[in-house]
Formats: C-alpha cells, structure tokens, sequence
C-alpha cells in the first residue's frame, strides 16, 4: 500500500490520525487514561480551536470559585442553593461551585460605633438632652444575617428605647450626677433585647457620658450644679478638718483623763497620810500636851522661814528677808528686818519646868550626883 493512503501514515503506531486528532489512541485503550489523553490532545495540536480556551477557563473558574481564604477578622456563612449550610472558620476553605454554593463574609471582631443625642423626660417631668454611646460587634454571624431584616438597624432602635425607659425611671438629679448606674442597668437590658430579637450581635459597651438640661434653663441649672460642687468641697473640708481634730482631742482628753487619775491617787494618798500621821499626833499629844505643841510650832515657824532668804550683817546678826509685793513692775523700798527676838517664842522656865519636870538647874544639883 502507497505511504499516501488515506488512513495511513508514518507514526501508525501512534494510533493517531491527522484527520481526527481527538481520536484516543488505540495504544492506551478507554477509560480514565484515555479521558486524559482527550484533555491533553486539547492542547497538543496546534491552530487556535476555542473548544481549548473554553476549557481552559471553565478549570480556571472553577478553581477560583471553589476555593474559599476567611481572613482572621472574618466569619464565612455558606448558603446552598439559597438556605444556611454551615460557618467557615477563618482559614482556606473549599466549596461547591456557584450556583449551589455561595459564601458571604461577615466581619466578625470589628467594633462598631453607634452615637446619638436625643432628648428624654425623666420622671419628675424635666426634660434633659442625654448623650448615648454604644459599641457593639457580630458574635453570631449566621443570626446577624438572617436573625432580623437588618441587625444594626434594630439595635438602634433597641438602644433609644432601653435608654428611654431606664432615664424615664429616674428624677433629673440621677440623670445629671449619677449616670453610672443607669448605664449599667440599660446595658444589660439593651443585651437582652437584642438576643430576643435574634440579632447576633453583643454590646460591649453602652455610656451615657453626658446630660445637660434644654438651653432655655441651663442658666439655672449651672447654678445647681455650682451649689453642689460648693457642698461638696465644704463636706470634703468638714471631714478632713474632723479627720485632724478628732485624734488630737481624743488624745488630750486620755491626757487629761490620765493626768486626773494621777492627781486622784496622790491625793487620796497624800490624805490617808495625813490622816493617820493626825492620828499619831493626836496620840502623842494626849501623852505629852506641852511638848507636842511646842514642838508643832518650831515645826511651823521652820517650814515659814526656811522660804525666806537669811542675811548676815555686818554685826555678825542674823537678819531675815521678807521679800514684799512690787507694784506695776517696779522694786519697792528695802524689805523691814525681822530680828531672832521678833520671831523667836518666850518660853519661860515653869514651862521648861512642866515639859522636863525630872531636870534641875546646874547650880542646884544634888551633892549626891
């Protein structure tokens, strides 16, 4: 047979005809090695036939529409053929092509912000414009988009209402001092609301960091709140001024309290001494009358003088100084002298005779003795 029969040429044992190049080899046979022997003859001959480049971007695409990259901040909620599947975790991920699978990528961490300034009456009918701050994040992104129509939007109507009623409850005094507590109770009743609501999303963070009153009064207000101000400062200055005084009068009054203990004992010690040395005198006086009396007055008249300074003359006398009052400031006159013969007693000698009845003049000494 010619080398140019139809049908017939030089690499026949390729089993491949030049007519027909998606012809499978006969070499290889059927099946899925002949399967990719028919992919890859897409490419091997040459022209420009669009079955290759349809091909070609029909495994493109479905390369790229099957795989899924969930950044960290994300949360992926897959949808198969329009109903929830499952969430894809941050990560890569793989899933059917589109139509029957498409993913939705909800920012699950970013804080979001909602601010607003709105007028409410308290509950002694006083207006007060109060200043709202909220933030808020997804924590369920599967809820945030299909648990209600629009989540945000339903939190900020949740946000006014539990404001409302939380400020609503209070007088105006509590809305402008002590908004704290009313940020608290509104935070934990705004979370509950939107969990009701089936929103997904949780507060963390709900201020109320300004109140004032309507201009037409701030004037008056002001003054208000300069009045509390002052009375703070004074309780502030009272307590201190009382945290000062206290300790120091307590401990003057232990002093004092002490100081009169001691006086009470010496005295209550110092009287039953006197009273019994009275005794022992009274005693001793009935023993002997004389000697006890005279005996008590030079203890009386030494106790006197022994106050008093002695001055020596030039005569060798002893002459007492009896220092006398000044007057405004100034030295008096010298003091008068008080001589021995002023001050000492006249004892005569019967009384020397009663007092030592047993002793007898020098000269008249018995010759016995």
């Amino acid at each position: 047979m010619a080398w140019n029969i139809p049908g017939k040429n030089d690499d026949s044992g390729s089993g491949k005809d030049r007519r027909n190049p998606w012809k499978p080899r006969r070499g290889n046979g059927g099946g899925l090695g002949g399967l990719f022997d028919n992919f890859r003859g897409m490419f091997d001959g040459g022209g420009s036939s669009p079955v290759r480049w349809i091909g070609l971007a029909l495994a493109l695409w479905l390369a790229f529409n099957c795989f899924v990259l969930v950044a960290e901040q994300q949360r992926g909620v897959v949808l198969r053929f329009g109903q929830f599947s499952r969430v894809l975790e941050p990560g890569p991920h793989f899933k059917l092509p589109w139509p029957i699978e498409r993913v939705t990528k909800v920012a699950a961490t970013q804080i979001k912000t909602f601010s607003d300034n709105v007028p409410i009456l308290t509950s002694d009918e006083n207006i007060v414009q109060v200043e709202i701050n909220v933030q808020y994040r997804v924590s369920d992104a599967q809820k945030y988009l299909f648990g209600t129509r629009d989540a945000d939007q339903m939190l900020q109507q949740a946000v006014l209402s539990t404001v409302r009623e939380q400020v609503g409850r209070a007088d105006l005094d509590t809305v402008l001092g002590a908004r704290e507590a009313l940020a608290v109770s509104a935070r934990q009743m705004l979370q509950a609301s939107i969990d009701a609501y089936r929103t997904g999303l949780v507060v963390t963070e709900l201020n109320l960091p300004n109140a004032r009153p309507p201009e037409e009064v701030k004037p008056a207000f002001d003054d208000v709140n300069s009045a509390q101000q002052d009375k703070d400062r004074l309780i502030s200055e009272a307590r201190a001024y009382a945290a000062k005084v206290v300790p120091e009068a307590r401990g003057q009054a232990a002093r004092v309290r002490t100081v009169a203990e001691g006086y009470k004992t010496a005295s209550i010690a110092r009287a039953t001494g006197d009273a019994e040395r009275f005794s022992l005198l009274v005693d001793e006086y009935h023993d002997a009358p004389e000697v006890t009396r005279k005996r008590l007055w030079l203890e009386t008249v030494q106790g006197v003088l022994a106050q008093n300074r002695t001055i020596v003359g030039g005569d060798s006398r002893q002459l007492i100084y009896v220092p006398m009052a000044k007057d405004n400031g100034a030295s008096t006159s010298a003091p008068p002298l008080l001589t021995p013969d002023m001050v000492a007693p006249t004892v005569n000698a019967g009384a020397d005779d009663d007092i030592r009845p047993g002793r007898n003049p020098r000269g008249n000494e018995e010759p016995g003795r």
